[in-house]
């Protein structure tokens, strides 16, 4: 099961979305974009290509899910963190995400135009900002914790 996927579930298992005019996906979608440093109306105009939308109603869906994009620092056992590669517009673009694996926050959505290790530091130092302990990080079926990521990328 994707991020995408846990998303939705998380957002349709907190009735956050009463109704279905704009599919799901789209509409998390849509959020992860405007999280990660688009306006409402840049956002409504890319990802409302996909299926339309106004920047009214996706400044109404991140009011309703605040607490869902802003965690609170705390200690976390396992964090899921997700790179996903995507074109636009001929360059590409990458999205990084982390979610709590406990209570299914999203804890960071960061975009960058590189996969560097630059990128990879600058996200992971912005995961671990939300945390007060070392948890343990699962990369697409590997796992380690804070210690290890970092021995690693001093080498």
């Amino acid at each position: 099961m994707g991020m995408l996927n846990r998303i939705v579930e998380l957002l349709v298992d907190k009735k956050i979305f009463v109704r279905q005019r704009t599919n799901h996906e789209t509409k998390v979608i849509a959020l992860l974009v405007y999280h990660a440093g688009l306006s409402y109306r840049k956002t409504s105009a890319i990802i409302g290509n996909i299926e339309p939308f106004s920047y009214e109603a996706l400044r109404k869906w991140c009011k309703k899910n605040v607490a869902v994009f802003h965690p609170q620092r705390k200690q976390r056992r396992v964090i899921a963190v997700d790179e996903t590669k995507a074109k636009w517009e001929g360059r590409q673009m990458y999205s990084w995400n982390a979610i709590a694996i406990e209570d299914h926050i999203v804890l960071v959505v960061y975009v960058s135009m590189s996969k560097t290790s630059f990128d990879v530091l600058y996200f992971m130092k912005l995961v671990f900002n939300t945390c007060e302990n070392k948890p343990y990080i699962l990369f697409d079926g590997f796992y380690c914790n804070k210690s290890n990521i970092y021995i690693t990328m001093n080498k």
